[in-house]
């Protein structure tokens, strides 16, 4: 398997059929079809059932889809950090959760780009499981985590701010009268919830044991996504304060969680982590911004 498969394969999926991808590859329809046929063969497995009018994808073939965007993602990013020479320019790929510390971020590329012209940010967003996928593939230079997380594996600094976890919840709703809301007040209540595997285990902490006899019918990733479940009355979500505009009419609200739950937030990298020049130069810029409240760690 090779670069050039991948590719074709990629824009065979992009395209629909075998046709238009090769026009979009500036090759010929036969070639296309043979060089499908080679890795299919060496994969041992079929990656697209042929229609009438469209191709689709087996099961296997989506997964190759899935990888072949990384690998492709990778050897682009690689490639670039070739290119960069000597001046400080090129992207920095940032993963992260939904948090306001987020802000932090965005400040230090800001006076990044106003120090370094030729940087650009490429951010993605996702849950702790999702970044900490997207760093130990080398998709991404750093990671923002919402705690709790498995830190071992990284360098990081601890941001000087804190995450607090409430319940965003319809503005007509019983317990919206109330200031803080605890276990017993979820009790019976549906609820959707974050699927990042670690939070799980803390919520069930603050729940105690109560949380055997939650009604979750939800998980998520991106709170915007859950905000229109609630605003559908189809549950309660428990999320991180600040991340949403709540609406002025106060059809939506967030209450506090009582006993308080804060978390810490950090800004992550691999262990003996090779950065491009445009990632060494944000570190330190971020370093100038945030340091001064913020502290250093490894675990190991």
């Amino acid at each position: 398997m090779d670069i050039r498969q991948l590719v074709s394969f990629v824009a065979i999926v992009r395209e629909e059929t075998i046709s238009a991808a090769a026009r979009s590859l500036n090759m010929t329809q036969p070639a296309l079809t043979r060089q499908i046929q080679a890795l299919e063969e060496e994969l041992g497995t079929r990656l697209f059932l042929r229609g009438k009018r469209h191709i689709t994808l087996t099961e296997e073939g989506r997964f190759l889809q899935r990888r072949a965007g990384e690998i492709l993602e990778l050897v682009d990013k690689t490639a670039q950090a070739f290119r960069e020479g000597s001046d400080v320019a090129g992207e920095v790929f940032i993963a992260g959760g939904e948090t306001r510390a987020m802000r932090h971020v965005a400040r230090a590329a800001f006076r990044a780009r106003q120090r370094y012209p030729g940087l650009s940010f490429n951010i993605f967003s996702g849950n702790g499981d999702d970044v900490h996928e997207r760093l130990d593939r080398g998709l991404a230079d750093f990671g923002i985590f919402i705690q709790p997380m498995d830190m071992r594996s990284y360098e990081y600094l601890r941001l000087p701010a804190k995450d607090v976890w409430g319940v965003l919840m319809p503005g007509d709703h019983p317990l919206a009268a109330r200031m803080a809301i605890g276990p017993a007040d979820l009790a019976g209540e549906p609820l959707i919830t974050s699927r990042q595997t670690l939070l799980q285990n803390e919520m069930a902490a603050w729940f105690g044991e109560s949380h055997l006899g939650l009604n979750v019918v939800a998980t998520y990733n991106l709170l915007y996504n859950a905000s229109l479940l609630v605003e559908q009355g189809m549950g309660l979500a428990l999320c991180l304060e600040g991340i949403l505009r709540l609406p002025e009419d106060g059809s939506l609200v967030f209450r506090r969680l009582k006993p308080a739950m804060e978390v810490d937030v950090c800004l992550a990298w691999k262990r003996n982590q090779i950065f491009s020049r445009a990632a060494a130069n944000f570190l330190a810029i971020f370093r100038e911004e945030v340091l001064p409240g913020a502290t250093a760690g490894a675990q190991n």
